[in-house]
């Protein structure tokens, strides 16, 4: 059976696109989630929602457990994953409210559980990353987009930093020396623990921003990032709806 797992980024987590919502409370071996989860239906295919920052965005980027947030899904049965994300571009031609189906990821991130393999008592594993993306995810995430008109770019890579501040221009303008066309502060962990677990992951990015690299705008605020996050929120809606139906 098919089951669909989302996780939400800063309210892209609307319980309201399920048909018959149930909210269920879980733990895992790696403590609690960020959220309960909400299972229901979205066209007849099983749907569990995650919060990644927790119901009330309470959680810092830092703080979010990737670790349980994956196991949840993992423990419901969960076959994909698509998740969402804002971001910062760092190329001239994603502009904000465009959309990026990430293809690959730069890990700059320190403080994070980033792998179910903290110790080889039981043999070596070395999970195989070069790519962390699903293919096929990413086509159904980018033909949707495009077939519904938004703004996408069908590849891209995101570095992914600790956060919860942003970057110095220095940061910024090196990012884009080493290839990155976005970044956020969540998806790489997320990626390598759903590739450890052998579950298909794709990941959708709205650009909000331009960081700090471009020299003829000013530095990026977190309100500026709300608003333009704001009126694209609906869009993203339409992109997992239009998508899920699509995967089977």
């Amino acid at each position: 059976m098919i089951k669909v797992g989302i996780i939400g980024g800063s309210g892209l987590d609307d319980p309201n696109i399920l048909e018959n919502p149930e909210e269920v409370l879980v733990d895992t071996p790696y403590g609690k989630p960020s959220s309960a989860l909400t299972l229901g239906l979205i066209q007849d295919t099983h749907v569990v929602i995650l919060s990644r920052h927790g119901k009330n965005h309470q959680f810092s980027p830092t703080q979010v457990n990737n670790q349980a947030n994956i196991h949840a899904l993992k423990q419901q049965g969960v076959t994909h994953i698509l998740a969402t994300t804002a971001c910062g571009s760092l190329r001239q031609e994603i502009d904000r409210g465009h959309f990026v189906v990430l293809d690959q990821f730069i890990d700059f991130t320190r403080f994070r559980n980033n792998t179910f393999f903290t110790c080889f008592q039981n043999g070596a594993e070395h999970t195989p990353m070069a790519e962390p993306f699903d293919k096929d995810l990413r086509d159904k995430l980018y033909n949707t987009a495009k077939d519904l008109g938004f703004p996408v770019h069908p590849s891209g890579t995101v570095v992914t930093i600790e956060g919860p501040r942003f970057s110095t221009k220095a940061e910024s303008k090196m990012f884009r020396i080493w290839g990155a066309d976005v970044i956020n502060m969540s998806t790489a962990p997320e990626a390598m623990l759903a590739n450890e677990m052998k579950i298909p992951y794709a990941a959708v990015a709205m650009s909000t921003d331009y960081d700090c690299w471009k020299e003829d705008e000013a530095p990026v605020s977190w309100d500026e990032i709300l608003e333009v996050f704001n009126e694209n929120a609906h869009r993203v809606k339409q992109i997992l709806i239009n998508t899920i139906s699509k995967i089977k």
